[in-house]
């Protein structure tokens, strides 16, 4: 079982205005002469972690992490004006040409790879390849498995939906991502909190194979509700997508090298859509492993550190500006 690669810290970090609103965060990691990669990270909202560069031989690639619009240390935290995935694809082609870079590998999980697939997709000249872990193509059957009452995840967690319902009166519990936007759009801040920590907490209790079902989000209420506030945004809308947009325009990729990396025991974002993916991308090498949703899960890293390493020796020793 291949593991992650020892803890390194950035060599550069970047503030990139992108527009009158939105200033990201950048950062560059590993060797400035290696193979370019991108990280796209999940939520959306979760922002960067130090964890997100080890997946990658820092010997061998100069490992680019971007605080998404809203996320981590990008500013304003936690904006939602012009906010959207269209906003977020062309931040992270204006990354590309900041850095100088000519074409990297896109690589994303949860809601990184639905990132990873639109950018690849929109600028398909840009991209070496494509990696994607715990597939999320943005559809609203999705967003319903895990989130609503007719989807199929409160029968999985029972307990855990129990909680996740009870903040909710039961004659709003019919469309559960608008009943707690509402509570999170609330005026009232401790309304908001509670609604962020409950929402929260229903998705970290399902990240992993192994569980306290007792938990509930404790970070930072403020860092917590900025991350849900973005997270039911984006749910709301699809994802500001069209429906089934990212396997409508898989043409454009198909002829990128690409690894679709999914948990057998993924409830959040189950392995029905790595599977759809995989039928229309069939050049692509899908892995099913023994995992839940988290990335750090034993079996996830072995197989996405696997898929770095693969990478990076077709690629050579001299990746240019790869």
């Amino acid at each position: 079982m291949r593991t992650l690669y020892p803890t390194i810290e950035p060599y550069r970090e970047h503030r990139l205005p992108v527009d009158g609103l939105h200033t990201l965060y950048v950062e560059e990691c590993g060797s400035p002469q290696g193979i370019a990669v991108v990280f796209l990270h999940g939520g959306p909202g979760a922002g960067v972690s130090p964890t997100h560069r080890r997946f990658f031989d820092p010997a061998r690639y100069r490992i680019i992490l971007i605080d998404q619009r809203g996320s981590g240390r990008s500013t304003p935290f936690g904006e939602l004006r012009e906010n959207t995935t269209a906003h977020l694809v062309a931040d992270i082609e204006a990354v590309r040409a900041y850095l100088g870079i000519d074409r990297w590998l896109v690589f994303g999980g949860s809601w990184g790879s639905t990132l990873a697939l639109a950018y690849a997709q929109a600028h398909p000249e840009r991209a070496t390849g494509v990696i994607v872990r715990g597939v999320y193509l943005g559809r609203a059957e999705e967003n319903r498995w895990f989130n609503e009452a007719d989807g199929g995840a409160r029968w999985v967690f029972p307990e855990r939906w129990a909680r996740y319902v009870a903040l909710i009166p039961e004659q709003e519990r019919g469309e559960m991502i608008a009943a707690y936007w509402k509570r999170l759009d609330s005026a009232d801040p401790p309304t908001r909190i509670a609604a962020a920590q409950a929402w929260l907490g229903w998705e970290d209790n399902a990240a992993t194979l192994v569980h306290d079902v007792a938990a509930v989000s404790a970070a930072d209420p403020l860092d917590t509700l900025a991350k849900a506030r973005i997270e039911a945004h984006y749910f709301r809308h699809n994802a500001f997508l069209e429906h089934g947009q990212l396997l409508r325009d898989i043409d454009r990729i198909r002829h990128l090298p690409g690894v679709i990396v999914q948990g057998r025991y993924d409830i959040i974002c189950p392995p029905r859509s790595a599977w759809d993916l995989a039928c229309a991308w069939p050049e692509a090498a899908l892995e099913m492993v023994l995992s839940g949703h988290a990335a750090t899960e034993p079996a996830a890293v072995d197989a996405l550190v696997r898929a770095t390493d693969a990478f990076a020796d077709r690629l050579g020793a001299h990746p240019a500006q790869a």
